[in-house]
This record gives structure tokens, sequence and C-alpha cells, in this order.
């Protein structure tokens, strides 16, 4: 007699999955790469063919936003944002090319702690084709590594990738 009760406990839990919200799903998403970002909370350098990059983050806003600046010899320094909007994290980079390009991602890939933003708007663009960041990848390896990539665009198309690998310094 109660073959049949685990039978409908379990049709319910199909119809109850199957009816879930996608908005919920990638909610729950973002929230989850957003905690990962969180994790970031520190001082970081790498090596690059120029000199040294160094990346500090920072909670703001109660926690809301995540504010990661960065430093490298020969360059000039650039501040990233990162935050919920609700099923999705955004990032707007403020960039020393003088514009400032919002990518979005939704959620983070739990088996390569990878995160990949895409381009979603601009502002201060000076024309369609000036060059902009256009996408960016952060792959979080552990408490102590992080590996960040970030896509250069000019005249619609790609012009070059900036890839670094962080150790975490504080």
């Amino acid at each position: 007699m109660q073959r049949p009760l685990f039978l409908i406990a379990g049709l319910a839990a199909l119809v109850t999955l199957q009816g879930a919200d996608p908005k919920s799903v990638a909610s729950s998403d973002a929230a989850a790469a957003f905690a990962r970002l969180k994790t970031l909370v520190g001082e970081w350098e790498a090596n690059m063919p120029d000199g040294k990059a160094r990346l500090t983050y920072e909670l703001t806003g109660g926690g809301s936003a995540l504010v990661e600046r960065e430093i490298a010899d020969n360059m000039p320094g650039m501040l990233t944002v990162y935050h919920l909007d609700g099923s999705r994290v955004i990032l707007t980079h403020y960039c020393m090319a003088g514009n400032q390009p919002r990518m979005q991602a939704g959620g983070i890939n739990p088996d390569t702690g990878e995160i990949q933003f895409q381009f979603l708007d601009i502002t201060n663009l000076a024309s369609p084709g000036t060059g902009h960041m256009h996408n960016a990848k952060l792959r979080i390896i552990d408490n102590n590594h992080v590996d960040s990539e970030w896509q250069f665009y000019e005249n619609g198309a790609p012009k070059m990738t900036e890839s670094a690998h962080y150790t975490r310094v504080r």
C-alpha cells in the first residue's frame, strides 16, 4: 500500500520542479555567482609582460556591491563595480579608454568556478567603432588564485584579449 503514496509524492515533486519559475532559478544562479565574487575581498597581484598588476576588492553599499580597483605599472588605474540586478550579475567597468561598458552574467559554473560576462551596453562611447572592453571572464580557482580575461573590441570586432593570473597577497 505504500507504493502508491511514493508514486503520488514523486509525481507531485516532478510537477513542482517542472513548474519552477525560471526567473527564480536564474536568480539563485546569480546570487551564487555574486556570493562567490564576494570571496575576492582582499588584495591580489599578477605578473604581466609590462610589470606587476594589482587588484583590490572591497564591499560597499552594505555588501550589495563589490568594487574592484586595478592598478598596474605604466597604466592608469581602472575601477569595476559588480552587483546583483534581479536575476543577473552586472558589472560596470570604468575604463582608461574613457568609456563605461556594462556586462551581465547569469551565474557561475560550479565545476570550473568561471563567471562569464557579456556586453550589455556602454556609456560615453565616442562612436560605434570606438575601442572598448566587450566581454570578461573570471575564473575563481580557489581562495588564493583567480584568472581574469578581458576582451577589447574595436570597429565591431575583437582586437585583443588581456589575461592575467592573480594570487592573493592579503
